[in-house]
């Protein structure tokens, strides 16, 4: 039985160990996602009611994920979106679906706040599943070189991202220029 909630600042170093256990052996991750929650909390990007954590039935924190502000740019155009990064599950806790509901009741969350849609660097065979699609479908593309398979996003509403076509500008916590 698995519980999600807003994570508390009482969560953050639970989060930090947790996060950093579960991109430990990861092979494509730079292994400092634990720090990058860390900095995204403290950014302007940070939105407090889409930091959520799943709980064991003993209170154990088994996961956590993390929805961002981002914009998307077009001349001068921009249109806001979410960033979804990370999602962390600890990792004797894996492949049990918690990612899953956190990514699932993340999204409800976000809707409910108005969020219109979703972009995210993924695996091309996890986040389908949730209802992602290449970015490229939608006009959307990175500040940066990925496989297009990787490169993905949902719409939160029905044409959540119609006409908004553009480049992903991540908040300056992602040290991305």
């Amino acid at each position: 039985m698995i519980t999600i909630r807003e994570e508390e600042e009482k969560d953050y170093e639970k989060v930090f160990i947790l996060t950093e256990e579960a991109f430990r052996d990861m092979e494509h991750s730079d292994h400092q996602e634990h720090f990058l929650v860390e900095k995204l909390r403290k950014s302007e990007a940070f939105i407090p009611e889409l930091s959520l954590v799943a709980e064991d039935k003993n209170g154990a924190i088994a996961g956590h994920i993390l929805f961002t502000k981002l914009i998307i740019e077009n001349g001068s155009e921009t249109f806001e979106s979410l960033a979804l990064a990370p999602v962390s599950v600890k990792p004797e806790f894996q492949n049990q679906g918690i990612g899953g509901q956190l990514i699932r009741d993340g999204h409800l969350r976000a809707q409910k706040l108005g969020y219109q849609s979703v972009i995210l660097i993924g695996h091309e065979d996890y986040y389908p599943r949730f209802g992602y699609e290449k970015t490229s479908n939608f006009g959307i593309s990175f500040p940066f070189e990925i496989p297009e398979v990787n490169g993905m996003a949902i719409e939160l509403l029905k044409d959540g991202l119609k006409n908004k076509k553009g480049m992903v500008k991540y908040p300056k916590e992602f040290g991305i220029d």
